[in-house]
This record gives structure tokens, sequence and C-alpha cells, in this order.
């Protein structure tokens, strides 16, 4: 290493030396937004926030307590999608992925797509959601969350963690899991 050069972990360098990105998904108050600043910050990457893809329609209706339909989140995942596309060096989307359907989009956007699943339970995601600072989502909107997801677990390309532990902990079985995907 060359003097004065900075010094990164291998773990912490994993996405930004292969290119890969990285969604952090789950459902509504399972701590995609917290680990996904923990990680691309960690990883040099940038970060693309999903809620900041929701257009003010979308917004709207969560707030007011409507679920989003599938067709309600067609442009949201196309927008996604396409912020992927646009950072080709590597980034960290927070994105809830609820449906197989939608990471299969967003797989088709960027082949070699990983997925870290933030599993909760039920009533951890209410308290949590409830516990929030204001917050476009409606916490009556928590069920509906749990009713759409099909659980990516087993899915090639996913690791599956469990968000009740803490964020730096997670952080750093993403970085492991990573350093061992990109050593293969």
């Amino acid at each position: 290493m060359a003097p004065g050069a900075p010094f990164f972990s291998s773990c912490e360098i994993a996405l930004s030396n292969s290119g890969m990105s990285l969604v952090v998904m789950g459902v509504a108050g399972c701590g995609k937004s917290s680990l996904g600043r923990t990680l691309a910050a960690a990883q040099g990457l940038a970060l693309i926030e999903g809620d900041d893809f929701h257009s003010a329609e979308n917004k709207a209706r969560m707030a007011g307590g409507i679920a989003l339909t599938d067709a309600d989140r067609e442009d949201w995942l196309a927008a996604l999608a396409a912020e992927l596309v646009r950072h080709p060096q590597g980034a960290v989307l927070t994105c809830s992925a609820l449906k197989l359907r939608y990471r299969e989009l967003l797989r088709h956007a960027r082949p070699g797509l990983l997925f870290a699943f933030l599993s909760i339970t039920r009533s951890e995601a209410q308290a949590r959601v409830d516990a929030r600072k204001p917050h476009f989502f409606a916490a009556s909107l928590v069920e509906t969350q749990f009713a759409t997801l099909e659980d990516p677990s087993g899915e090639a390309g996913v690791l599956v963690l469990d968000a009740s532990l803490p964020v730096e902990q997670l952080s750093r079985q993403v970085s492991t899991w990573l350093q061992t995907r990109t050593a293969a």
C-alpha cells in the first residue's frame, strides 16, 4: 500500500470495488433507511433512498392509510431501477421490494443485484412505526405490508437478517457476506 493511502478493510470496499449494488429491503419499520445509510457510508457508495422517489400522490395515499397497489408502485419501481442503472459503480438502495415481481424488475435493471432482507415481527414493526417521528407512511398500513410481503428467504443473492439486532451488527454481517461473495 502506498504511504499515506487510506486503509479500508476488504469488507468495507467489497461493493465499491466490484460495482455491485445492494437493496436493503423489508416491511415498514424494519430499519431499511438506518442500515442503508450505514452501509452506504461504510462502502463509500451512493445511497438511493427509495422513499424519496414516491410520487406526491402515492405519499398522500399512504398518509391517508391507503395501501399502494401494484399499479401505484409501477412508476416508483421504474424510477428506482433507473437509479440503479445510473450508478454503475454500485449503490445501496433502500426499498421495501415486498414482492418477487418487484425484486425481479430491479434485478433486470441491475444484473447481480443483491438483497439484504431485514426480517421483523409484526408487533416489532408496528411498535417502531408507531414510535417514529412524523412520516408519510400511516401506521395503520403495517399489516398490509406483511400481507403483501413475499418472503425472499431462499432466493439467490439474498441475505436474511434479524432486524432486531443493532444496526452496527447488521452492517458487519452484511459486509462479511459481501466479502465472501466477492471472494467467490
